[in-house]
């Protein structure tokens, strides 16, 4: 590598973003490569200084001043100068003549980096950069892999580059850039890696690998992946507006020369720092989160995560919630090409914040706020509701084959508690396919099935048994009129003897001797169809007449002073008053107490009459009263939106493939207008999907933490 020259040193000091920006375009368009460590360096200062460095005002105001440092040449010449005086002191090249990189070089480089970091620092932000490594001893674990390509470059070993995951990095190495070699960690206990392959991991088909598709970059890739590490956050809820300025500014400039197009995580950086102070002249916020999304499909084939989650949280800040849980869904259909472990704990946080905080956010607000009709439909959109199962049934697609479980039993609660906002007739319009247990009973009738005259004659036989049947149904009918006392069994003396003669009757028509009833019998069986007929009639007019009498005034007078007053709990123990604060409309509250204790009087006519009872001291709804009440009924119903009312009503079925095995196992429950909590629960937190892999693939543990961390916004 070319060494400092006076076109690098003119753009010193460093005052303003601008500045920043020219000494970027200036390494980007030289016609030498970008050097690694000089910008790093340079981004490092600028972050630490206006973050960590940075005291926070406690003022009202909770504003503070803008700044920014000066990065003056001797700062940076210093720190460039001791980083290369590690490196080339520490690395002999003579004992490797090849001039290409080799697997031992590799770790030597890395052996260089790793031993110099402090072991006494916990993982924290603001350690990507080379400066918090030369000043403090401390990076994380880009930072590391970020340094040993720096190393690389500046002994000369230009086929050594950085390759990224969404939460992980490693080189790769060689003509074509097809041998890689871990030279960091990630989580705990994993140094022993450095050095080796990562094709035993990506064997494991791990999120943190992506299957074989990572972003392999070149130095000018690399100049983005530096820019888009930056972070911008002074706590956990004060960003820096310089820096994040700063960072805006550096993605467009990398942006309009292509650097960005391979890089579907930088894209959805830029895209939140878009959404936050939009650029005039330059695209949406939308249209960027869009371009990260078809980078991944069009370059790594659609292994990326992040884009998805990118764009449904932008569209959950902006409130449009069918447009979320859609993108949500779609990032469960990456994840499920994957398997789950340990080391996928981040992108396990994203979807449980989705799942257990978001999702049920979304329908508890909407099902609360009925005045808003647009996002009040998505409870009555199929489309939607058939989302939400795409997403779980992504999840579980994810778990299926993983050597560690996904669900638990927050994750069943949740989604017994979304889908249950859902109307019902919105959960049957859901196309889920056929039923496995379906196919599997028509497949058995089509084995089961004979001949022409077998199912001829079982034809008859089923009409046969359909009259006998209803035969029977009457004659039960009318026993239950009767009254008669049940036997232990259950059954009644008299029906059993009836049922075994429609047996018998039945059997005689199915074989066809005795196909007809002498007269009596035929007789005797209508005159008691007859019989249960005017008997059932009756009844139900005695029913009728008792509906139509007046209800005891006891109870109409307790109830109307129920929508004034507290009931008093102590009165229904048998002591105080009826209500904790009794009226001034009502006089005598013995006269109350007598009425409320005396025994219901049910003495009325079938005409409807009934005895005139004293008001007990209540005041009785004048007729006009009860004609504003039922107005305003009326009113209030015509207010509420029926599903039948909304847009979505008319949607016609949505056609939803399931894959994975639990949630294949409730398709029948999902249509259902009733869900039972107790079995979703049960299936979706069985362990039977969980498998343990091959030994060979866990022979370097499993870590329970993540050393890099991307930089999340909040969704608020």
């Amino acid at each position: 590598m070319a060494p400092f020259h006076g076109r690098e040193r003119r753009h010193f000091p460093l005052t303003s973003i601008a500045s920043v920006v020219e000494l970027f375009r200036e390494q980007l368009e030289g016609p030498d490569e970008p050097n690694l460590a000089l910008l790093s360096i340079v981004l490092g200062c600028v972050e630490n200084t206006l973050t960590l460095n940075r005291s926070v005002t406690t003022s009202n105001d909770d504003v503070l001043r803008p700044i920014f440092p000066v990065v003056d040449w001797e700062t940076v010449d210093a720190l460039y100068s001791k980083f290369e005086a590690l490196v080339k002191g520490s690395v002999d090249l003579t004992k490797y003549p090849s001039g290409n990189s080799t697997r031992e070089l590799v770790k030597k480089v890395s052996d260089v980096i790793w031993g110099s970091l402090s072991r006494n620092f916990k993982d924290r932000a603001h350690l990507q950069s080379l400066y918090s490594f030369l000043t403090g001893n401390k990076l994380d674990c880009f930072g590391v892999a970020f340094g040993v390509v720096a190393a690389a470059q500046l002994l000369g070993l230009k086929d050594l580059h950085l390759a990224l995951s969404e939460d992980h990095a490693w080189v790769v190495f060689g003509r074509d850039s097809t041998d890689t070699a871990e030279v960091t960690w990630h989580g705990k206990g994993n140094e022993d890696k450095r050095g080796q392959s990562i094709a035993l991991s990506v064997a494991e088909k791990s999120w943190l690998y992506l299957n074989g598709h990572p972003i392999v970059c070149d130095r000018l890739m690399e100049v983005s992946a530096i820019v888009s590490s930056l972070n911008p956050g002074i706590n956990v809820s004060m960003d820096s507006i310089e820096m994040g300025a700063l960072q805006q500014e550096l993605l467009w400039l990398l942006y309009d020369r292509g650097h960005l197009s391979r890089y579907p995580m930088a894209l959805g950086n830029l895209g939140d720092l878009e959404e936050i102070t939009p650029t005039p002249g330059r695209p949406p916020p939308l249209a960027i989160f869009q371009e990260a999304i078809s980078s991944s499909v069009k370059y790594y084939n659609n292994h990326h995560v992040y884009p998805y989650t990118y764009l449904g949280g932008f569209f959950y800040r902006k409130r449009n919630y069918k447009q979320a849980i859609k993108c949500w869904a779609d990032a469960t259909n990456v994840i499920k090409q994957f398997n789950y472990t340990r080391e996928d704990i981040e992108i396990y946080k994203e979807f449980l914040e989705i799942a257990n905080e978001l999702i049920p956010n979304i329908v508890k607000a909407v099902s609360a706020n009925t005045t808003d009709r647009v996002q009040m439909n998505i409870l009555y959109n199929p489309e939607v509701y058939a989302d939400v199962l795409r997403f779980y049934d992504g999840i579980c697609q994810w778990e299926e084959g993983s050597s560690t479980p996904v669900l638990h039993v927050g994750w069943a609660q949740n989604l017994t508690f979304s889908l249950n906002k859902f109307d019902s007739q919105t959960r049957a319009k859901i196309d889920l396919g056929k039923d496995e247990d379906s196919d599997g009973d028509d497949d058995d009738g089509e084995d089961n099935d004979g001949t022409d005259e077998f199912k001829s004659s079982d034809k008859q036989t089923r009409e046969t048994k359909d009259v006998g049947n209803s035969n029977a149904s009457v004659l039960k009918l009318e026993e239950s009129l009767t009254g008669q006392r049940e036997t232990p069994r259950g059954r009644k003396g008299p029906r059993r003897r009836n049922s075994s003669l429609a047996k018998n009757a039945n059997f005689k028509d199915a074989g066809g001797s005795d196909s007809k009833l002498n007269g009596d019998e035929q007789n005797k069986v209508e005159h008691k169809i007859k019989s249960t007929i005017e008997e059932l009639a009756s009844k139900i007019v005695q029913q009728d007449c008792s509906l139509d009498a007046a209800p005891n005034p006891n109870i109409t007078a307790l109830a109307l002073q129920c929508s004034v007053n507290i009931l008093n709990k102590d009165y229904l123990l048998g002591a105080g008053e009826p209500f904790s604060s009794s009226p001034a409309m009502i006089s005598d509250s013995s006269v109350l107490d007598e009425s409320l204790t005396s025994p219901l009087n049910t003495d009325s006519s079938c005409n409807g009459s009934a005895e005139h009872i004293p008001n007990s001291g209540l005041p009785e709804r004048s007729s006009d009263e009860n004609n504003d009440t039922s107005s305003n009924n009326t009113l209030q119903s015509t207010q509420v939106q029926s599903p039948s009312d909304s847009p979505t009503a008319s949607v016609e079925s949505v056609h939803v493939e399931l894959h994975s095995e639990k949630m294949k196992g409730l398709k029948k429950m999902f249509k259902s207008s009733k869900l039972n909590a107790c079995a979703i629960k049960l299936q979706l937190t069985a362990q039977s999907q969980v498998h343990v892999k091959d030994s060979r693939f866990l022979d370097f543990g499993e870590p329970v933490g993540s050393a890099r961390k991307r930089q999340r916004r909040e969704i608020v």
